[in-house]
C-alpha cells in the first residue's frame, strides 16, 4: 500500500465470491473466495503491476473494483468516496471515473460496427446526445493514440492487432477516465508492437494525468512499465513493493519462486526456487497461509496462522510468517 491519504484508490478488506448459490435441493454452496482480504491503494499518477498465476484472481479483483462483479465484504474507495455496496446502475455512475481495457479489444468490438460508433456507444449511454460533440471527441482521442481520425469509419476486420489496441484505449478516454485497468495489454504482440503500445500508455499517463492498475503475465513487461508490484496468490496479496525492489529482493517464497521461473534471453544460470506440488482448488484454500503447502521454507506454524502484511522496506509488504528467517537474496534479472 502507498500508505498516502490521497491515493485515487483504497481497497480495504476486499472478498469476491463466487458461485454461492441456494440449490433446489441440498446445502447451500459456500462458493469460492476469489479475492480473499484484499488491501491495496493506488495513487495519482501511478502505475501498479498487479502479476500472479492464472486463476488467482486477478482479473476478478478488477471486475470487483469496475463494478461489474459485486463485492461481497470490504470497502472501496475513489477518490475518498465509498463506492462498495451500490446497485449495480449507481455503482456504474459513481465507478465512472474507472475504466477497462480488454485484453482482446476485437473480441470487443461490434465487428458490424464502425470504428467511430463503437466508440460513441460510451458517450450515448452517458447520455451526451449531441452527436456533434461525440464525433469531436472520438477524433480526439484517436487522435491522442496515433490514429488517423479517419479511421473511425472503418471496421475491426480492417485493423492490425496494434491498431486495434490503440483502438480500444480510445474508447476509454473518449470517457475521460482518472483510473485505467489494463488487463494484459500487450498479450499476443509482436515485440516491436508491444514496445509501441507501452510507450504509448507511458506517453498518455504523462500528457492526461491517468493512474494505471497494470495486470500481466509478462514479468519483463511489468519491469519496463510499473511503479509498484503487487503478487497476488489464490485470491490473496502476498508481496508489495515498488518494481526493483521487488525484482532485485523479493522477500516472499513465492515471489521469489515466479520470478526465478520467468524465461530468459540470456544463458546466466539461474537458481531455481523451488516450489512443491500443484496449485489447490480455488475452493479448497488451505488454512493458514495459502502458499504453505507448496512452500519449501514452511513449518507448522504455517499452517496455523494467517500471516498479516509486514513492513520489510518503507513501503515494502510481505505476508510471510518466515520472512525475516529467509535471506533477502536477490533474483537474476528478468531479461
Amino acid at each position: 500500500m502507498t500508505g498516502k491519504r490521497d491515493a485515487i484508490l483504497q481497497v480495504r478488506k476486499l472478498v469476491t465470491v463466487l458461485g454461492r448459490a441456494q440449490p433446489l435441493i441440498g446445502k447451500r454452496s459456500a462458493g469460492v473466495r476469489a479475492v480473499d482480504s484484499v488491501d491495496l491503494d493506488i495513487a495519482p499518477g501511478e502505475i501498479l503491476g498487479l502479476v500472479g498465476e492464472s486463476g488467482c484472481g486477478k482479473s476478478t479483483l478488477a471486475r470487483t473494483l469496475l463494478g461489474v462483479q459485486r463485492e461481497s465484504e470490504g470497502d472501496i474507495l475513489l477518490g475518498g468516496r465509498a463506492v462498495g455496496g451500490l446497485e449495480p446502475a449507481e455503482a456504474r455512475r459513481v465507478r465512472s471515473d474507472i475504466q477497462y481495457v480488454y485484453q482482446d479489444p476485437g473480441a470487443a468490438l461490434d465487428p458490424w460496427w464502425s470504428i467511430g460508433r463503437s466508440l460513441e456507444e460510451g458517450l450515448t449511454i452517458r447520455g451526451n446526445r449531441s452527436p456533434a460533440d461525440r464525433q469531436e471527441r472520438v477524433r480526439r482521442a484517436l487522435s491522442e493514440v496515433g490514429l488517423d481520425p479517419a479511421t473511425a469509419g472503418r471496421y475491426p476486420h480492417e485493423l492490425s492487432g496494434g491498431q486495434l489496441r490503440r483502438v480500444g484505449i480510445a474508447r476509454i478516454l473518449v470517457l475521460e477516465p482518472r483510473l485505467v485497468i489494463l488487463d494484459e495489454p500487450t498479450a499476443g504482440l509482436d515485440l516491436s508492437v508491444q514496445a509501441t503500445v507501452l510507450r504509448l500508455l507511458r506517453d498518455l499517463r504523462a500528457r492526461l494525468g491517468l493512474t494505471y492498475l497494470f495486470i500481466s503475465h509478462d514479468l519483463a513487461v511489468v519491469r519496463r512499465l510499473c511503479d509498484r508490484i503487487a503478487i497476488m496468490y489464490l485470491g490473496r496479496i502476498v508481496e508489495t513493493a515498488p518494481t526493483e525492489q521487488a525484482f532485485q529482493a523479493p522477500r516472499h517464497p513465492y515471489t521469489k519462486a515466479l520470478l526465478a521461473a520467468s524465461p530468459r534471453l540470456d544463458s546466466t544460470p539461474v537458481e531455481r526456487a523451488p516450489v512443491l506440488g500443484e496449485p489447490p482448488k480455488p475452493g479448497a484454500v488451505p488454512p493458514g497461509c495459502a502458499f504453505h503447502p507448496r512452500c519449501p521454507f514452511a513449518e507448522p506454524q504455517c499452517a496455523r496462522g494467517r500471516p498479516e502484511p509486514e513492513p520489510a522496506k518503507p513501503g515494502h509488504l510481505v505476508s510471510c510468517l518466515r520472512w525475516r528467517d529467509l535471506p533477502p537474496q536477490p533474483t537474476p534479472s528478468v531479461s
